[in-house]
């Protein structure tokens, strides 16, 4: 191996831990770091060792690592915690490589918790920093135990008030700032407090539940589909049925993430369920109506996987021009015009499904489907004091395709 080598060393409160950490900071011919860091490192580094400031954009920073490990240098990056949680190493091994080692400090999670006199072991760790919050709330909404990195742009207050607007169920609420720091902050408040403080932006928001809820009830992460149709808002009963909605959803043969197209959508019933089952699916929800289209986007909200649920209003299939490519497609709308469509955008590899109720509209769509089946579905019903009656629902077909 040719070139330099690059260590990155945790620091928490002016320390860094262990002999290795130590000996990258006596060695370094360059430091690169945040200056209270490099202020830090003062007594553990030599001299005559050329200094960085990691500010600003990092292209720059990154660049001039680079030049001095093809000069056989050694280079020591300083950072908060355990450069390996959420942090700058990531970054560092994309572009350098087997060349970097960590030494990391406590990460500033880990001082969260304990600071707050928690266990974390069975929480959640989620980011808002650099990364969209209502991703962030979507999550910690979903979750009994979390912890919440924040940032400049989505500080504790703003992640505060989103979870409320969420409807997110009573937590008590710790932020921890300055951690490790001599003027480390530990605030106990709950979700309105969180709302209407000011705290440092770079903190991490603990959020506990008030107390366990059944562990198959609200509050806890679930894996299901084929809700009931009072789980969402429709127009006169048209939303794809809990037992044909369970099917599709299986036959979609979704992964743990990429793009999904429901065209179509009505009550967005099958793209939102897609979407809480796959907590990383990005769902685009064809529909040309609006009332129908803010119906979806209110459903969406009410599931908690608006952030993911992207409502495009138009008629298909002129709305694909500019989507993302498509994964999965799910058309529950438009007939064989509007599938033929669809199909010819759908990726290597991906999957189709359609419902149809019209025998004409089967017929035209078999030149794309491979698999067809017909779900007849009857349901109890009372008679009086009887007993119970079997009340049929309409013939639905459900195709199927992978390109």
């Amino acid at each position: 191996m040719t070139g330099g080598h690059l260590d990155m060393v945790g620091v928490i409160g002016g320390e860094v831990f262990g002999p290795r950490a130590r000996e990258a900071l006596r060695e370094a011919d360059l430091l690169v770091g945040a200056p209270r860091h490099l202020t830090h490192a003062e007594q553990l580094a030599d001299a005559a060792c050329e200094r960085v400031e990691l500010a600003g954009p990092l292209d720059g920073v990154l660049d001039r690592i680079a030049a001095a490990l093809a000069a056989n240098r050694r280079v020591c990056v300083l950072a908060s915690g355990d450069p390996g949680f959420f942090g700058f190493a990531r970054l560092a091994r994309r572009r350098f490589g087997a060349r970097v080692a960590v030494h990391p400090a406590p990460s500033s999670v880990s001082l969260a918790w304990a600071a707050a006199g928690e266990s974390w072991d069975d929480a959640e760790v989620i980011s808002a920093h650099g990364r969209p919050l209502a991703a962030a709330v979507e999550r910690a909404v979903r979750s009994p135990k979390a912890a919440v990195l924040t940032s400049p742009e989505h500080p504790p207050e703003r992640l505060g008030a989103a979870l409320v607007a969420a409807g997110c169920r009573p937590r008590r609420v710790v932020v921890a700032s300055r951690l490790g720091e001599p003027d480390q902050q530990v605030v106990r408040t709950d979700l309105d407090g969180l709302a209407a403080g000011r705290f440092d932006p770079l903190s991490v928001v603990l959020l506990l539940a008030d107390a366990d809820p059944p562990r198959c009830g609200p509050g806890w992460p679930r894996v299901s589909w084929g809700a009931d149709v009072g789980a969402f808002e429709h127009r006169d009963g048209m939303i794809t049925k809990p037992e044909v909605r369970a099917v599709v959803l299986a036959k979609l043969d979704l992964g743990g993430a990429g793009v999904l197209w429901d065209v179509g959508a009505g009550s967005g019933s099958v793209g939102i369920e897609a979407a809480t089952v796959q907590p990383q699916l990005m769902v685009y929800a064809i529909e040309r109506a609006e009332p129908d289209a803010e119906r979806i986007r209110r459903n969406a909200i009410a599931h908690g996987v608006a952030a993911r649920v992207e409502v495009i209003q138009a008629s298909a299939p002129e709305a694909f021009d500019g989507l993302p490519a498509p994964d999965r497609i799910f058309v529950g709308g438009g007939g064989p015009p509007v599938l033929r469509a669809a199909w010819d955008r759908l990726e290597e590899d991906g999957v189709l499904t359609a419902t149809f109720t019209v025998l004409e509209h089967v017929l035209a769509a078999t030149s794309v489907l491979d698999e067809l089946v017909q779900l007849h579905v009857d349901h109890a019903v009372p008679i009086g004091n009887a007993g119970l009656r079997l009340e049929p629902t309409n013939p639905v077909f459900v195709g199927r395709a992978r390109r």
